[in-house]
């Protein structure tokens, strides 16, 4: 494996999303955050003067806990799920196994930090679906995406607590699951010894420029994950929003979100299914599309020059440049990208 292709791993949909074009490149489903979470940011920041607390940290722990029915001590949280993949190395995996196509940050932080990885690339006429039996029996730790950015693959539960072993730690990155109804296959519940859970508030809250999510394991993993962390390592404005998100109020919010991206990715679905050239991997889950299309820097190239961002699929291990992720969006929205595909792929 080249060094080489570290530069394409780093690579993020906000890059294509430049400010003025329609945004299907990012996967945030709100532009800010809802009213009743910004009033709450609000009345935090006279907290600002003062260290984050402990019993702040416990507070947000434990309505995570609450949440999950875990413990407050098997809650860590994090300055975004990002924090946990870079952390990933004090946990000094021998051999990484990376579930791929899927999200690059952790392969790109274990990489740098000389830790031995060994990509699993999935197949695409098998619907991008895992099996166990796939990943190599010496790896002691495996990571994965459920549902993976950017197939939107939702892999059955019992798939993946079929890769748990002594020994080893399977990390899963559970950032869009609050975006599948009922929170399906999720393990965020699941007190196993080596399974290591990441969350993100990002995706559902808009919330990118705050960068906060949560680590779900065992004490002691936990431990061993956070032993080189600095003191105070998320802001107080962080654990206020972990908390508040974790009410039943933000728990009702998110199930509706989560019924009304189906019905809009399927509505989208049905509108691409009309575009000649436009292969669309097979059951989505998630709120994004994985895409291929002919000659697909060409249509990514001409669909900003009609005004319309959307995600580059060639800096995913296993995909290449036909490959395009697109956010699900309004229907208004998601109508006005199929017309610049419309306008690109059959006028060219």
């Amino acid at each position: 494996m080249s060094g080489d292709d570290r530069e394409l791993l780093r690579h993020h949909g906000d890059v294509d999303a430049v400010r003025g074009l329609a945004d299907f490149a990012v996967n945030v489903r709100l532009d800010r955050p809802p009213e009743w979470l910004r009033a709450r940011l609000v009345d935090a920041l006279d907290d600002l003067g003062s260290y984050p607390s402990a019993d702040a940290d416990l507070g947000a722990r434990s309505a995570v806990a609450t949440r999950h029915d875990r413990d407050p001590d098997e809650v860590m949280v994090l300055a975004g799920a990002a924090e946990g993949f870079a952390l990933l190395p004090a946990l000094r995996p021998r051999l990484a196994a990376l579930i791929h196509p899927s999200f690059t940050e952790p392969e790109l932080a274990l990489r740098n930090a000389g830790v031995q990885v060994e990509r699993v690339v999935l197949d695409p006429a098998d619907g991008y679906r895992l099996h166990a039996d796939q990943v190599p029996d010496e790896a002691d730790m495996v990571v994965l995406g459920n549902p993976t950015n950017p197939t939107s693959v939702l892999h059955p539960a019992e798939e993946i607590r079929a890769l748990l072993r002594p020994g080893r730690v399977v990390v899963v990155d559970e950032a869009f699951i609050d975006t599948v109804p009922g929170e399906r296959e999720s393990l965020a519940h699941l007190a196993e010894p080596g399974l290591l859970v990441l969350r993100s508030l990002t995706k559902m809250w808009g919330l990118p420029g705050l960068r906060a999510g949560y680590a779900l394991g065992s004490p002691e993993l936990l431990a061993e994950l956070g032993r080189n962390r600095p003191h105070w390592p998320v802001n107080s404005l962080v654990l206020t929003a972990v908390r508040a998100c974790c009410e039943p109020r933000a728990i009702a919010e998110s199930q509706r979100a989560a019924t009304e991206f189906t019905e809009h990715r399927e509505d989208l679905l049905a509108e691409l299914a009309g575009v000649p050239g436009i292969d669309v991997a097979r059951t989505p889950e998630a709120p994004f599309l994985l895409l291929r299309v002919p000659d697909g820097q060409q249509v990514r190239e001409s669909l900003r020059e009609r005004g319309v961002a959307v995600r580059r699929g060639d800096t995913f291990p296993g995909l290449d440049a036909d490959h395009i992720r697109v956010a699900v969006r309004e229907p208004e929205q998601n109508s006005l990208l199929v017309k610049a595909f419309r306008d690109v792929v059959e006028r060219g």
